[in-house]
Protein backbone atom coordinates (compact mmCIF):
# COMPACT_ATOMS: atom_id res chain seq x y z
CA UNK A 1 0.00 0.00 0.00
CA UNK A 2 2.84 2.36 0.89
CA UNK A 3 4.44 1.79 -2.51
CA UNK A 4 1.12 2.47 -4.25
CA UNK A 5 0.79 5.96 -2.76
CA UNK A 6 4.40 6.73 -3.68
CA UNK A 7 3.73 5.74 -7.29
CA UNK A 8 0.58 7.88 -7.38
CA UNK A 9 2.41 10.85 -5.82
CA UNK A 10 5.32 10.55 -8.23
CA UNK A 11 2.96 10.28 -11.22
CA UNK A 12 1.02 13.33 -10.03
CA UNK A 13 4.22 15.34 -9.79
CA UNK A 14 5.13 14.28 -13.33
CA UNK A 15 1.66 15.34 -14.51
CA UNK A 16 2.15 18.73 -12.79
CA UNK A 17 5.43 19.24 -14.64
CA UNK A 18 3.83 18.20 -17.94
CA UNK A 19 0.88 20.55 -17.36
CA UNK A 20 3.23 23.47 -16.75
CA UNK A 21 5.18 22.71 -19.92
CA UNK A 22 1.94 22.36 -21.91
CA UNK A 23 0.75 25.68 -20.52
CA UNK A 24 3.83 27.54 -21.71
CA UNK A 25 3.78 25.65 -25.03
CA UNK A 26 0.18 26.78 -25.64
CA UNK A 27 0.74 30.49 -25.00
CA UNK A 28 0.98 31.15 -28.74
CA UNK A 29 -1.53 28.47 -29.77
CA UNK A 30 -4.50 28.41 -27.39
CA UNK A 31 -4.81 30.71 -24.36
CA UNK A 32 -7.73 28.74 -22.93
CA UNK A 33 -5.62 25.59 -22.85
CA UNK A 34 -2.68 27.50 -21.40
CA UNK A 35 -4.92 28.94 -18.64
CA UNK A 36 -6.32 25.51 -17.86
CA UNK A 37 -2.84 23.98 -17.67
CA UNK A 38 -1.70 26.67 -15.20
CA UNK A 39 -4.39 25.54 -12.78
CA UNK A 40 -3.75 21.85 -13.37
CA UNK A 41 -0.08 22.34 -12.54
CA UNK A 42 -1.19 23.34 -9.05
CA UNK A 43 -3.91 20.69 -8.85
CA UNK A 44 -1.58 17.79 -9.69
CA UNK A 45 1.07 19.11 -7.31
CA UNK A 46 -1.38 19.17 -4.40
CA UNK A 47 -2.83 15.84 -5.48
CA UNK A 48 0.64 14.34 -4.96
CA UNK A 49 0.52 15.54 -1.35
CA UNK A 50 -2.97 14.13 -0.98
CA UNK A 51 -1.80 10.71 -2.10
CA UNK A 52 1.11 10.80 0.34
CA UNK A 53 -1.23 11.74 3.19
CA UNK A 54 -3.99 9.34 2.18
CA UNK A 55 -6.38 12.16 1.30
CA UNK A 56 -8.32 11.42 -1.87
CA UNK A 57 -11.27 13.46 -3.12
CA UNK A 58 -12.97 14.05 -6.42
CA UNK A 59 -13.69 17.68 -5.51
CA UNK A 60 -11.22 20.33 -6.61
CA UNK A 61 -12.42 22.71 -3.89
CA UNK A 62 -12.16 20.03 -1.20
CA UNK A 63 -8.56 19.37 -2.22
CA UNK A 64 -7.79 23.09 -2.06
CA UNK A 65 -9.46 23.39 1.36
CA UNK A 66 -7.56 20.38 2.67
CA UNK A 67 -4.25 21.82 1.42
CA UNK A 68 -4.91 25.27 2.88
CA UNK A 69 -6.01 23.85 6.23
CA UNK A 70 -3.20 21.32 6.67
CA UNK A 71 -0.24 22.86 4.88
CA UNK A 72 -0.85 26.60 5.15
CA UNK A 73 -2.81 27.28 8.35
CA UNK A 74 -2.36 24.42 10.83
CA UNK A 75 1.13 23.08 10.12
CA UNK A 76 2.46 26.18 8.34
CA UNK A 77 4.59 24.10 5.97
CA UNK A 78 4.17 26.58 3.12
CA UNK A 79 3.73 30.32 2.87
CA UNK A 80 0.21 31.77 2.64
CA UNK A 81 1.14 33.26 -0.75
CA UNK A 82 0.78 29.76 -2.20
CA UNK A 83 -2.81 29.62 -0.96
CA UNK A 84 -3.46 32.84 -2.85
CA UNK A 85 -1.94 31.40 -6.03
CA UNK A 86 -4.10 28.29 -5.69
CA UNK A 87 -7.34 30.22 -5.18
CA UNK A 88 -6.58 32.62 -8.04
CA UNK A 89 -5.79 29.83 -10.48
CA UNK A 90 -8.85 27.73 -9.61
CA UNK A 91 -11.04 30.81 -10.04
CA UNK A 92 -9.46 31.67 -13.40
CA UNK A 93 -9.70 28.08 -14.63
CA UNK A 94 -13.38 27.86 -13.71
CA UNK A 95 -14.15 31.22 -15.29
CA UNK A 96 -12.46 30.53 -18.61
CA UNK A 97 -13.58 26.88 -18.79
CA UNK A 98 -17.24 27.63 -18.12
CA UNK A 99 -17.87 31.23 -19.18
CA UNK A 100 -17.69 31.58 -22.93
CA UNK A 101 -18.35 35.32 -22.91
CA UNK A 102 -14.67 36.24 -22.48
CA UNK A 103 -11.30 34.91 -23.52
CA UNK A 104 -8.11 35.01 -21.47
CA UNK A 105 -5.52 37.71 -22.14
CA UNK A 106 -2.00 36.50 -22.92
CA UNK A 107 -0.29 38.69 -20.29
CA UNK A 108 -2.66 37.41 -17.58
CA UNK A 109 -2.18 33.79 -18.62
CA UNK A 110 1.59 34.25 -18.59
CA UNK A 111 1.33 35.67 -15.06
CA UNK A 112 -0.75 32.65 -14.00
CA UNK A 113 1.72 30.23 -15.57
CA UNK A 114 4.59 31.91 -13.73
CA UNK A 115 2.58 31.67 -10.50
CA UNK A 116 1.97 27.97 -11.17
CA UNK A 117 5.70 27.53 -11.71
CA UNK A 118 6.43 29.19 -8.35
CA UNK A 119 3.84 26.93 -6.70
CA UNK A 120 5.33 23.77 -8.21
CA UNK A 121 8.91 24.80 -7.43
CA UNK A 122 7.92 25.60 -3.84
CA UNK A 123 6.29 22.21 -3.21
CA UNK A 124 8.45 19.90 -5.35
CA UNK A 125 11.38 19.58 -2.88
CA UNK A 126 9.01 18.82 0.00
CA UNK A 127 7.12 16.21 -2.03
CA UNK A 128 10.32 14.56 -3.26
CA UNK A 129 11.63 14.42 0.30
CA UNK A 130 8.38 12.80 1.44
CA UNK A 131 8.57 10.28 -1.43
CA UNK A 132 12.16 9.40 -0.48
CA UNK A 133 11.12 8.93 3.16
CA UNK A 134 8.41 6.41 2.22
Amino acid sequence: MKQHKVILARNSLIKAEEALKAGFDNLEINLNVAQNRAYYTVFYTVLALGYLDGFVTSSHHSLMGWFNKNYIHINKVFDVSLSKIYSTLIRHREFFDYDVSENPVKEDVLKDLNSAKIFLESLRPYILKRIEAE
